[in-house]
């Protein structure tokens, strides 16, 4: 069934009961692929999405196309001096959104007609939960729809995880990254909760659209799962954008500032200086000091006593907490393990991580099981704990790319072709990533930490970005490339890239490795000259 606008709700005219072919509950990569693909066989399909705002899945309304639009505009303001005054820096910004919101509308409306105006597809508005092993429940907005299916997929995709923090969920201008990518007025102060790559990917797009981001870290390791080279490069990279770092931090409480912004009470370990009273308890009229975030560190009390700023361009500012008068009256500082801080910014981003999205599928109805991390359960085939019911892309607790959930459905259809031995998750090979900073991050394989904690014998390759002539052409000349190659049979292990382009060459990388061919295959390749590719030829000599 097609309908003329992508936002309307399509449901049966003729009765309120469906009996289809597959159901899958869920627009997202895997499943819209699937559809399109069962329906091509002849099958009938039903898809169930939740909301009219998300057809076409979570990568193209609120993941990765919509957030690498924002970056390139970012990208631009930097490169065109517009983020250099407030006035430029919104317009910048407010251009910046408006092409963002054109692009996920356009591929919005593309991606529902992809499905809805095909014969044997009926897509469907409404929350879906489970009423059986083969029948599912579909509330819309014109009352509820009843479908039973030979065979149903799970592709709901996965959500932010919000951590349990008093006045997270309730406090005006907290958002996940979501809200943060919609909204109409840019923030002057950005606070980051969460320094995974998500949030360092927020990080440095707004700190080139000009805000003043400040990033807190629960622990006191940057990127812990990274070679120590590679994280300070990117640190470095970070900082030099103005990205300041607030490390063994934990965020106690959230609520709203005076000023119409957002008041956070955190706690850093390993600060001698600070008290631990809440920032809503703070005594009037104490003179506490006020500390710009930008001179503490959260290892050492190198924190200076400044006047509190007024400027909305300055970072987030730190309040010490002073609770204790001294002998003689005067307030001094408790000398706790951790220190008790205010912060005060315009906007928080809680980057936290994302969970699988299975509230309220009811499936328990069906048989199905979770993991103990929440995911829906699987095998290798896909399968869940019910028969007949398989889980696609995030929900089943997979890498959380949209890529994979496109493999996701190759591991599903494989069974459903009739193919005489089905493509399995554990014959996926070496899964890519891109992070995609100021200068983008891709890495494919084990890196230097993971290869030693392995017992492997190998060798790294090094090769500095500035080194490679494209990149001194682009005028990109920061980041490093390494490897690391098995010492005695060239066999490549894994590749990290810090440089322009990278998105783009980190898959050649990955191509050789699929193809098991040595490091001397890429060494000795011909490359197209010049290109950020042809570096290999250097990395792997």
């Amino acid at each position: 069934m097609s309908t003329s606008t992508p936002n309307a709700i399509s449901t049966p005219s003729t009765s309120p009961t469906i009996t289809t072919d597959a159901l899958i509950i869920g627009f997202g990569k895997g499943g819209k692929t699937l559809a399109a693909k069962l329906s091509g066989a002849g099958r009938k399909v039903v898809v169930a999405e939740a909301s009219a705002n998300m057809y076409g899945g979570t990568c193209i309304n609120i993941g990765c196309l919509p957030s690498k639009s924002l970056i390139l505009s970012a990208e631009q303001a930097r490169r065109d001096g517009a983020n250099s005054t407030p006035e430029t820096r919104e317009a910048a910004f407010e251009a910046a959104i408006k092409e963002k919101r054109r692009v996920t509308s356009m591929l919005r409306d593309k991606n529902y007609h992809k499905l809805a105006d095909q014969d044997n597809i009926t897509v469907i508005t409404g929350r879906a939960h489970f009423t059986g092993p083969h029948s599912v429940e579909i509330a819309t907005a014109e009352g509820p729809v009843a479908v039973t299916a030979s065979k149903i997929f799970i592709n709901t995709g996965a959500t932010p995880r919000i951590p349990d923090i008093p006045g997270i969920r309730t406090t005006p201008g907290v958002y996940t990254s979501t809200g943060l990518m919609d909204l109409d007025d840019m923030p002057q102060r950005l606070v980051i909760i969460g320094s995974g790559f998500i949030g360092l990917e927020f990080a440095s797009m707004f700190a080139d659209f000009g805000t003043a981001v400040t990033v807190l870290q629960h622990n006191a390791e940057f990127l812990p799962r990274e070679d120590a080279d590679v994280a300070a490069a990117i640190r470095a990279q970070l900082e030099a954008q103005g990205v300041k770092f607030l490390f063994n931090a934990d965020t106690k409480a959230i609520a709203p500032a005076a000023d119409g912004g957002v008041r956070l009470s955190v706690a850093v370990k390993g600060m001698t200086r600070g008290a631990s009273q809440a920032c809503d308890s703070t005594p009037a009229g104490t003179g506490n000091a006020h500390t710009d975030i930008t001179g503490a560190t959260g290892t050492t009390d190198t924190a200076t006593t400044t006047s509190p700023t007024s400027n909305p361009t300055d970072h987030a500012t730190m309040s010490h907490v002073q609770t204790k008068p001294s002998d003689d009256g005067e307030p001094r500082f408790a000398e706790p393990a951790e220190a008790r801080f205010c912060l005060t910014t315009d906007a928080v981003l809680v980057a936290t991580g994302r969970t699988p999205n299975v509230e309220g599928l009811h499936l328990e109805a069906a048989g199905v099981e979770l993991t103990e991390r929440g995911a829906v359960k699987v095998d290798e085939l896909l399968r869940t704990t019910a028969a007949d019911i398989w889980a696609l892309g995030d929900v089943n607790g997979g890498p959380q790319h949209t890529y994979i959930s496109l493999d996701d459905y190759r591991v599903v259809w494989s069974q459903l072709n009739g193919s005489a031995r089905p493509y399995t998750v554990k014959d996926r090979k070496h899964v890519p990533s891109s992070t995609f900073l100021a200068t983008p991050y891709s890495r494919v394989g084990l890196n230097e930490r993971e290869a030693k904690a392995a017992g492997l014998d190998y060798v790294v390759k090094r090769l500095p970005v500035a080194a490679v002539p494209k990149a001194q052409v682009m005028r990109r000349p920061d980041g490093l490339m390494k490897a690391i190659v098995e010492r005695n049979t060239g066999r490549i292990l894994g590749a990290m890239l810090l440089s322009v382009e990278s998105h783009e060459v980190i898959n050649i990388v990955k191509l050789a490795m699929d193809l098991d061919a040595p490091a001397s295959t890429l060494r000795d390749m011909v490359f197209t000259h010049p290109t950020i590719a042809e570096a290999l030829n250097d990395l792997f000599a």
